[in-house]
């Protein structure tokens, strides 16, 4: 017999076992059973503790003092970065600039173009139609 054919409370066993109390692998007895609202990981994860992504996302858009032509500017780290990339690209560093252009393309490709719905045949087929069923009504208002 398997593990699993066995009988038990659980499992139907005899008609005299109290089926509430099954107390047995991964079965702890009522007394030690976790109650409502208890966890069983009291170290758990701390709240408001962040994940990776919130970190990264905080970091990337703090605000950071640089000088340029002499002037104070605020501008995020992420926005940092990439004025050193565009930098270091113009110096002839040729991995900034490819950098850069791939996430350009990246960037347009992800975007979608603003193409009008219709194109000038159906626009023109669709204002006939319109056309047509304005003056059928017309002709329904003039005859009552």
């Amino acid at each position: 017999m398997s593990r699993r054919e066995r009988s038990g409370p659980h499992r139907g066993g005899t008609a005299g076992e109290n089926h509430g109390d099954g107390v047995g692998y991964r079965r702890p007895p009522r007394e030690h059973q976790f109650k409502p609202g208890q966890s069983g990981n009291k170290n758990g994860r701390p709240k408001g503790s962040k994940n990776e992504a919130t970190i990264i996302n905080e970091l990337l858009n703090r605000k950071i003092d640089i000088r340029e032509n002499g002037r104070l500017r605020k501008i995020t780290v992420l926005e940092g970065i990439l004025t050193r990339f565009a930098e270091d690209a113009l110096k002839g560093k040729d991995k900034s600039a490819a950098f850069l252009l791939n996430r350009k393309q990246l960037i347009e490709s992800s975007e979608q173009p603003a193409t009008p719905l219709l194109d000038i045949d159906d626009r023109k087929v669709l204002e006939f139609y319109a056309a047509q069923l304005c003056a059928q009504f017309k002709k329904q208002g003039e005859s009552e």
